[in-house]
């Protein structure tokens, strides 16, 4: 379990850096005059980045030692962050270079995510899954609340550069932690690009749980992304401004450890006949924002919607890991991630037209409604109301020593 440490302190480390970044980002841009479009087009570019990287990020997953690539990853995504901060901190502000480096940031992301998600499964023993995914999920939202505030407390006090800095030496605690994990995966000699793609997509093809459960992630975060841009507008012109956002962002948090907590307590046998109804939650909090429309039932629709949504991922990851062979799994993974971010990025391009042609109301309600046809439409599949976790295997009961063993002793 040391391996296993390892990776949750580095990831924590880098998932509260994140936060910092989060809030450097928007407060540098701004005061270096920069306007809502130039931080748009920065956003862009970290999606655009994700997109292209994604794919090659799962095939060179499963060819190499994962850890490897979370090291390369990490130290690309030092240099990139220290550019930034070094950039900011000197006076100067190009947009194109901004958008370069974190574009070059995000890219490597997209190639450590894959990993990661390789490398889990081995450092616990199969029956210990469940556990470590939720372990991991509850620091993943603890750092989804602490990182923003305390990056607002450092930025406030220090400037934006500072903030980067920060997230900069996550990175580098991050690979640290990652070079020392001692677990290796067998590898072999890959057959092609094309043809390693093909074999992830094959293995999500070929369980009809998996693939079910992917198209219908892509369904989901379509309207998931009109959801994500038409709740901001309601907590900023409605519900009381910047200040509420963050609050809804903690409820958010909140109610993501307690899903995870749940899941780490919940023995269930049957993963996503559990895990997706968690998902069916997710619309609940859309629909708070309609009616009653109140800052408190936002905040627990927040917390509920969220806790779900935890809860449900803790399982999917699980089951991933048990019944998709380790030789394929990043690309599986990085297909899934695929699906995810080409679908949330057209969804907050819908958001503006939809609420200009038929209300933010209207946009809402009609988001959640796909949101909760898409969570329910793999419960209709049998293998994701079948699928089971394999047995743990029992240990053989220790052979009796030998007479003159004992006589020895």
């Amino acid at each position: 379990m040391t391996d296993f440490r390892l990776l949750a302190s580095g990831m924590t480390l880098s998932w509260l850096g994140n936060g910092f970044q989060t809030v450097a980002l928007a407060v540098a841009v701004l005061v270096a005059g920069g306007g809502a479009g130039d931080l748009g087009l920065v956003m862009a570019a970290t999606v655009v980045a994700l997109l292209i990287c994604t794919l090659f990020g799962g095939v060179w997953a499963d060819r190499v030692q994962p850890q490897r690539l979370m090291v390369l990853s990490d130290a690309v995504r030092v240099l990139t962050t220290a550019a930034v901060a070094v950039m900011f901190a000197s006076g100067t502000y190009h947009l194109v270079v901004l958008c370069v480096l974190v574009a070059v940031s995000a890219g490597a992301g997209a190639f450590f995510e894959p990993a990661m998600s390789a490398l889990k499964p081995m450092l616990v023993p199969p029956e210990r899954r469940r556990q470590a995914n939720a372990t991991l999920s509850m620091l993943q939202n603890a750092c989804r609340v602490a990182g923003p505030a305390l990056g607002g407390v450092v930025v406030a006090a220090a400037g934006a550069p500072a903030g980067f800095a920060v997230n900069a030496v996550s990175f580098a605690a991050s690979g640290v932690a990652a070079l020392l994990i001692r677990t290796r995966a067998t590898r072999v000699a890959g057959a092609g690009l094309l043809s390693e793609l093909g074999a992830g997509w094959r293995a999500i093809r070929e369980r009809d749980w998996l693939l079910t459960g992917t198209l219908a992630a892509t369904g989901y975060h379509l309207a998931n992304g009109v959801v994500l841009v038409l709740v901001q507008v309601v907590a900023v012109e409605q519900l009381g401004g910047a200040r509420t956002a963050g609050f809804v962002a903690a409820a958010e948090g909140v109610g993501g450890v307690l899903g995870a907590a749940v899941a780490l307590r919940w023995r269930t046998r049957r993963l996503l006949l559990a895990g997706w109804p968690g998902v069916l939650l997710m619309p609940l909090w859309a629909l708070a924002y309609v009616w009653p429309g109140t800052l408190v039932a936002v905040l627990a629709g927040a917390v509920v919607g969220y806790a779900g949504l935890f809860f449900y991922a803790v399982a999917w990851d699980t089951a991933v890991q048990d019944h998709v062979p380790h030789s394929v799994l990043a690309r599986v993974v990085s297909w899934e991630i695929l699906g995810s971010y080409l679908a949330l990025p057209v969804g907050n391009a819908l958001a503006g037209p939809l609420a200009r042609s038929i209300g933010i109301d209207t946009s809402l309600m009609a988001a959640a409604a796909v949101m909760f046809g898409a969570a329910l439409v793999p419960l209709t599949v049998r293998g994701t109301r079948e699928l089971t976790r394999p047995q743990p295997r029992s240990a053989p009961p220790p052979s009796p020593r030998p007479p003159a063993a004992r006589a020895r002793r």
